[in-house]
């Protein structure tokens, strides 16, 4: 722990000036840690080591490739599906749009049929 020395070195009406001295710790120096002991490394351990981190390398890139191919799948069967509904938007348009012209034709052929019950009325009736 340090300790500190304090000076007064200048009193004034405008204020004090103190010199601060600084000192060590007295008692000895703190004991060192005790190191660990150092692992002997052999070339069993090294190759075994090396092994693991090629079997660690081999499975994450295998799970990245996994993850991409089922990014990929994701992909086509949205496709797929949007195609399908495209083709049931079409169906049910083409559906739709022949029942009104079916309707459309119903009515051109009434509206028809009536003009000539008329005129053939207005021949007949004079």
């Amino acid at each position: 722990m340090l300790t500190m020395e304090i000076n007064e070195i200048k009193k004034a009406p405008s204020g004090h000036a103190f010199e601060v001295i600084l000192k060590g710790p007295n008692g000895s120096p703190a004991p060192q840690l005790p190191k660990s002991p150092k692992r002997d490394i052999s070339l069993d351990t090294i190759k075994q080591k090396l092994v693991a981190a090629e079997e660690r390398r081999k499975s994450q890139e295998a799970d990245v490739l996994k993850h991409l191919a089922e990014k990929r799948e994701h992909g086509r069967e949205v496709i797929q599906k949007a195609q399908q509904e495209e083709k049931v938007f079409i169906k049910k348009a083409e559906e739709k749009l022949n029942n009104m012209m079916e309707i459309n034709k119903e009515n051109r052929e009434a509206k028809l049929a009536a003009k000539v019950e008329r005129i053939h009325d207005q021949v007949n009736g004079t």
